[in-house]
């Protein structure tokens, strides 16, 4: 059986707060926390997340910019080239607003690919559904999950420390 990690049950935030940092400062990186509310200092003590958005932004916003411009160049200068008014073929101030619809365009379809994928949308179901306890989770529990794709994970090194924190109880949560 593939193990997507353990999961620790708190009765109170401030216990979750506490074993998340805990955890922090045992080596663990791949730490999730679910509570019904937000817990203030909770996204400082899980620390940094991956966050590729703002560069695929970047990179679709360029692509569609020069997509944009070279579509209107080669079609006013090579394909059909017609002189109007003795102006030049390649006449840039003219191609910047559909050059800027197109940055913002794909930069918009790059954002939205990006965040559906670093979230693993569209995900129908999550293995921590299957656990009874963690419905709880939107009502009146607080949940520690540390993922068995960390560094440091070892299940029952990390099953005793997680023992330690105190918890309601400690489950396997299977893939």
């Amino acid at each position: 059986m593939a193990l997507y990690g353990l999961l620790a049950e708190f009765e109170d935030a401030t216990l979750l707060l506490d074993a998340v940092k805990r955890a922090r400062a045992a080596g663990y990186t791949r730490v999730e926390a679910y509570s019904p509310f937000s817990i203030e200092g909770i996204d400082e003590a899980i620390g940094p997340v991956s966050n590729r958005v703002p560069l695929f932004t970047l990179i679709g916003g360029v692509i569609g910019a020069v997509v944009g411009y070279f579509i209107q160049w080669y079609s006013a200068t090579i394909n059909y080239p017609i002189n109007v008014g003795g102006r030049p073929l390649d006449s840039w101030p003219a191609f910047m607003p559909v050059t800027f619809e197109l940055a913002v365009l794909f930069a918009a379809f790059a954002s939205l690919c990006t965040v559906l994928a670093q979230s693993g949308l569209p995900r129908l179901m999550h293995p921590l559904f299957e656990i009874e306890q963690f419905r709880r989770a939107t009502i009146d529990r607080f949940f520690l999950c540390i993922r068995s794709g960390d560094p440091a994970f070892d299940a029952q090194r990390t099953a005793d420390f997680l023992a330690g924190l105190a918890p309601c109880s400690v489950r396997e949560v299977p893939e």
